[in-house]
């Protein structure tokens, strides 16, 4: 199935296939304009809005029975676009709120958080998302649908999910006025007491990450 046909009239606008493909082609897309940097104080806010709705098509395949592919064995699909300029171009956006703390598996006891990166993140859903895409331009629905349920379970879906947090604890941090812990650019050598370093952390937090990513919080007092 090619572009020019991938939204044919003829198509079902409400069949399952449909919707699901429609969203998760609407979210490279908009992701892919993100990542150029033409509105960069809209990033976060939009990438918050865009995630929401791609988990919400993950959602639906997750609850979907068990989809099963036409063939026994995956076509090939070619090879995969690079995302090296997607994941490079949102590190340099997002920096320096582009690292957080992930818990891979909330039902496994005793599992620390790790370090992830936003950046890393957007790109590997991105590169899951396509995989399946070019399934379905090809006319391969069954196996554009198995591959996106199954990655969904397996990968992007819990990359989604953590990413969203991230997102959405960012923005929080910043409208509910609760400075970060630590942020680049804040001098914790000087003599400051606990109050002074909390004050400071949401100038910090205002001035470079707020404004730049297109976030507003309450007015800070001098």
């Amino acid at each position: 199935m090619s572009d020019a046909t991938l939204h044919s009239v003829t198509q079902d606008p409400d069949d399952f296939a449909v919707q699901i493909a429609d969203s998760i082609e609407s979210f490279i897309v908009a992701t892919t304009e993100v990542a150029k940097g033409d509105e960069p104080d809209s990033a976060v806010p939009f990438l918050l809005l865009e995630i929401s709705q791609l988990l919400l098509a993950g959602g639906r395949l997750g609850a979907h029975e068990d989809i099963v592919p036409d063939e026994r064995y995956e076509p090939d699909t070619g090879p995969e676009p690079d995302v090296d300029e997607l994941r490079e171009r949102f590190a340099v956006m997002l920096d320096p709120v582009d690292v957080f703390s992930e818990v891979f598996d909330p039902y496994e006891p005793r599992k620390a958080p790790v370090p992830a990166r936003i950046s890393d993140n957007l790109a590997d859903i991105v590169t899951d998302l396509r995989h399946g895409l070019a399934h379905y331009r090809a006319g391969r629905t069954s196996e554009a649908l198995w591959w996106w349920q199954f990655s969904y379970f397996s990968n992007w879906g819990p990359t989604a999910s953590a990413t969203l947090r991230a997102l959405q604890s960012l923005v929080a941090h910043v409208r509910l006025d609760q400075p970060l812990a630590a942020l680049d650019g804040l001098d914790t050598d000087e003599d400051l007491t606990e109050d002074d370093l909390a004050e400071e952390a949401g100038r910090v937090m205002l001035e470079e990450i707020a404004t730049p990513l297109g976030l507003r919080g309450r007015p800070l007092r001098k």
